[in-house]
């Protein structure tokens, strides 16, 4: 008996060592940005989790778990409560949801701080997943994926399908709203069984910004930590290869216009040492929304061919309703991409032609850019436009916070992205900005996606390599119409085997 009490004494001597030698809990992560001055106070909390996580035939699953966090009852109060007690701080809460991100954000005047952090909190912390708030953005998920994705843009549409084919048996393949018959397949318990996997208190971030009380940080962090712990694995980055060649995706829908989007892997993101020499050189090809770039100036201002024509190094989702960058969609894989918006006919020109024309002559700027480089006037002008440009990337304090989630991402703290792009700006030189560009641009592996009518006639147009000339209004200067006679034959060289086409109704149905 002495010799067993004996034993159990010196295991629970080791159990008590082992629990005191145990890390302690991870618990929230927490970033501020004080700005004491302001009326204003914003919050964001984000998961480390997105439509990468989401379960095989279940896409659409981490998209409807964050709605129905954001746009649902929790179990205190049912949504229309939630939404009159909202109206006269005339605020909201609202999530996004992207590849690797799910983040929960508002913004709200510090005199309604606590009714408003009361609310937040509670979605997050007490959903009430109530089957008639399933029911009803489950609808309106399937809605969008069923008809409005296929019918409402093309623009997207057709980015959405170019990153589709690049990321083609990764995590990033898969749309973040889902398929049709993955989100039709959807049930309650699903949405239940991934907030129970993913809202983990060793998986979220708080962000928080503006005029907040001394205390309410910690108070924030504490009531997050309250989240029930739970070990979440890791996803692998996406390894993309470019394809060998040009491979081309023609969707076949009755329109008017050619939507176009073309693009290829890039393996920088803002932690690389090449994402500032590629980002000026991206603004000067193609920065959105600016009608000095020169895809835009070759293409639109030049020629009137379409509404503009942009060039990305990093995710840009919702192009057509944004201005300026979206934060919060960071990503551990990029693409470089050209958007070259609708091209439409003209009078009695052959729409095909058009499109094959403002392809060609994107590409062939594209393989001016590796080839020759920008000049070191064009590198000076480049750089002085952002340095004011960026200035606008954190006018809101919201998009500060949005930043500062994303420095944590990619590791960039404690200066962040927006701070560090001055000095890094001039710390660059044209020599490093061309090698940069030669490192990690090419022309000659990439994808194009068109959506057209007549997909036909448009392979065959492809195949056969014919020249592409086009006419116009008015009369154009001989110096144009000199360069028109070589971007109508620059070469496109794709073969009849690497050209798929699909009809719209069948595009993202599993």
């Amino acid at each position: 008996m002495k010799q067993a009490g004996l034993w159990l004494l010196i295991g629970f001597i080791v159990m008590v060592a082992a629990a005191c030698n145990e890390p302690a809990e991870e618990g929230p992560v927490l970033v501020t940005l004080e700005e004491p001055e302001s009326p204003f106070v914003a919050v964001a909390v984000w998961f480390r989790v997105g439509s990468q996580n989401d379960p095989s035939g279940k896409e659409g699953l981490a998209s409807l778990t964050a709605s129905l966090l954001a746009e649902g009852s929790t179990r205190k109060l049912g949504y229309s409560d939630i939404l009159s007690r909202l109206y006269p701080m005339a605020t909201r809460y609202e999530a996004s949801v992207d590849k690797e991100m799910t983040v929960f954000r508002g913004t709200v005047h510090r005199d309604n701080l606590e009714e408003f952090y009361e609310l937040l909190r509670d979605a997050i912390l007490q959903p009430a997943f109530r089957p008639d708030d399933f029911e009803r953005l489950k609808e309106e998920q399937y809605n969008y994926v069923k008809r409005l994705r296929r019918f409402s843009s093309d623009e997207e549409l057709g980015k959405e399908l170019l990153y589709r084919e690049i990321f083609r048996g990764t995590p990033y393949e898969h749309p973040v709203e889902g398929y049709v018959k993955s989100v039709e397949s959807l049930q309650l318990s699903d949405v239940q069984e991934f907030y129970r996997r993913y809202y983990v208190r060793n998986n979220v971030v708080v962000g928080l910004g503006g005029g907040y009380p001394a205390d309410f940080p910690e108070r924030v962090r504490k009531d997050l930590a309250a989240l029930p712990t739970g070990e979440v694995v890791r996803v692998p980055a996406p390894q993309p290869q470019p394809p060998d060649g040009i491979r081309v995706l023609i969707v076949e829908k009755d329109t008017r216009a050619t939507a176009i989007s073309l693009g290829f892997p890039i393996g920088v993101t803002r932690s690389d040492p090449d994402f500032m020499p590629l980002f000026l050189a991206n603004s000067w090809l193609g920065e959105h929304r600016n009608s000095a770039s020169h895809l835009y100036q070759v293409i639109r201002d030049t020629r009137g061919m379409n509404y503009g024509d942009y060039s990305y190094i990093e995710a840009f989702p919702m192009g057509h309703r944004r201005s300026l960058p979206p934060v919060n969609v960071s990503r551990r894989s990029q693409i470089f991409q050209i958007w070259i918006r609708p091209v439409s006919m003209l009078g009695s020109g052959d729409l095909h032609a058009r499109a094959l024309f403002a392809t060609r002559a994107a590409l062939r700027e594209l393989r001016r850019l590796v080839e020759q480089g920008l000049s070191p006037e064009e590198f000076e002008t480049t750089r002085d436009f952002l340095r004011n440009y960026t200035v606008n990337y954190g006018s809101t304090l919201s998009r500060r916070l949005g930043y500062a989630l994303d420095d944590v991402f990619y590791g960039l703290q404690p200066d962040g992205f927006l701070k560090r792009i001055p000095s890094a700006l001039q710390a660059l030189s044209a020599d490093e900005v061309n090698a940069a560009v030669k490192r990690h641009l090419q022309a000659d592996k990439f994808w194009i996606v068109f959506i057209t009518k007549d997909a036909e006639g448009l392979k065959r147009m492809l195949v056969s390599g014919e020249e592409t000339p086009i006419t116009y209004p008015t009369q154009k200067p001989p110096e144009v119409l000199a360069e028109d006679r070589e971007i109508q034959r620059y070469p496109i060289p794709v073969r009849e085997e690497n050209i798929r086409i699909v009809s719209v109704e069948e595009v993202l149905e599993e």
